[in-house]
């Protein structure tokens, strides 16, 4: 009797919320919240208000859908230790292995190079605008900052979690705290241009990747399914549905509120000038603003937002460098490890100097691939890996998934021709 209580008491623990769920949850939320959502603004807006509110309304069911499928891909493996480029070779053998790994990393690899140039144009908008310091020569500003990122990362694991997870908190606050700020400053410039809805499906459609792209945190979903499945088992897929969907929940309650907050201040005009400019609407908005409060905070959170996603995506970037050159290379793991650090290191440095249109690079670059491991390879992987037939979400959320993951591969060859 006492035994059916103790197994009862514990199920209902792994059932509800923990501290450490919590702090997972953080993580996630701390892996999204980056370069993506500080030009989400600036990409959104762009086709008005109520295109924007088709957005959101689409962007919570598509984050989560997603990244609980792809957890579950996972927690699919035999064995409790493998990351996703392990399951990946399980299910679809060692060319299948290759193709996808191939594409993980390409997934990830371009968003790190992002966050080098974001990070870059951030602090040095905020010397040039609101310290009044001439700029550094970018070659040696952009190579401190990657490099001083960078060591975030190599320190371990475990403090990169602390760190992001320390970050989140000032980042989530702050956030709001602007989004709050701007209210008093909303206006109907946006809401007054009569929405074309003709053109209303091809606006959300090519607007689809900067969502995938701002919402995306799969660079830490391989880590985290392997520490719930470590800790809950079997039960593991309760926790990760669970933490996902609450990741979710916070990102579209403080990212969203940001975004129409951001959006209402400003007219169309002053979007495209900041997207001219190559930099977040949150350094934009520091520009623009006499207000100590938006010429400080702005670019701190900027900073800050960067600075927390980049631990998670250059882990993922990594792995999935390190996955590609053991397939296809003998050389030791240690040395591989060590060739990838270096190798991401400095092609990101060389794109921060070239100081390419972050946008661009979003569309073109960071939103295709993400979209088909993230939404498409689950749902293929539910119907064809025997593994994942326990893992199978329902047919609406597997079609819904599927049907957002092609848009966003699709708007974007639309776009490029």
């Amino acid at each position: 009797m006492q035994t059916t209580s103790n197994t009862a008491a514990t199920t209902a623990a792994k059932a509800s919320w923990t501290y450490k769920d919590f702090t997972w949850a953080l993580s996630l939320f701390g892996t999204a919240v980056g370069a993506g959502v500080l030009f989400l603004p600036i990409k959104a807006g762009a086709g008005g208000f109520w295109p924007l509110v088709i957005l959101a309304l689409i962007a919570l069911p598509m984050t989560w859908f997603a990244h609980k499928g792809l957890a579950r891909f996972v927690l699919s493996a035999k064995n409790p230790e493998a990351d996703i480029t392990d399951t990946v070779e399980e299910h679809f053998g060692k060319s299948g292995a290759k193709i996808i790994t191939f594409a993980y990393f390409f997934a990830i690899y371009p968003i790190v190079l992002i966050y080098g140039v974001g990070i870059t144009n951030t602090v040095d908008s905020f010397l040039v605008n609101q310290m009044g310091i001439d700029s550094i020569p970018r070659w040696l500003l952009s190579g401190g900052l990657i490099i001083a990122m960078t060591a975030g990362v190599v320190f371990g694991k475990e403090l990169m979690l602390k760190a992001t997870s320390a970050m989140v908190y000032p980042l989530v606050f702050i956030l709001l705290a602007l989004s709050i700020y701007l209210v008093p400053e909303w206006n109907t410039t946006m809401v007054s241009v009569s929405p074309d809805w003709s053109s209303m499906p091809s606006v959300i459609w090519l607007a689809i990747p900067i969502i995938v792209f701002s919402f995306n945190h799969s660079p830490i979903i391989s880590q985290f399914s392997k520490e719930q499945r470590r800790v809950y088992g079997e039960d593991a897929v309760k926790k990760t549905d669970m933490i996902t969907g609450g990741a979710a929940m916070m990102l579209m309650s403080f990212v969203m509120f940001f975004v129409f907050s951001v959006v209402l201040s400003l007219s169309p005009e002053q979007l495209a000038i900041a997207q001219e400019q190559n930099i977040s609407v949150l350094s934009y908005l520091a520009n623009i603003h006499e207000s100590p409060l938006i010429s400080i905070l702005g670019p701190l959170v900027a900073f800050a937002a960067i600075t927390s996603s980049y631990f998670g995506h250059f882990l993922g970037a990594h792995e999935g460098l390190v996955g590609l050159a053991k397939s296809t290379t003998k050389m030791p793991v240690n040395k591989i490890e060590k060739v990838s650090l270096g190798f991401i290191v400095i092609t990101t440095w060389m794109v921060a100097v070239v100081n390419p249109s972050i946008l661009g690079m979003i569309e073109t670059m960071g939103a295709p691939m993400i979209a088909a491991i993230l939404f498409l390879m689950p749902v293929f992987a539910m119907y064809k890996v025997p593994a994942m037939a326990k893992y199978k979400t329902s047919a609406p959320v597997q079609a819904f998934t599927a049907l957002c993951g092609i848009a966003a591969i699709t708007s974007v060859i639309y776009g490029a021709l």
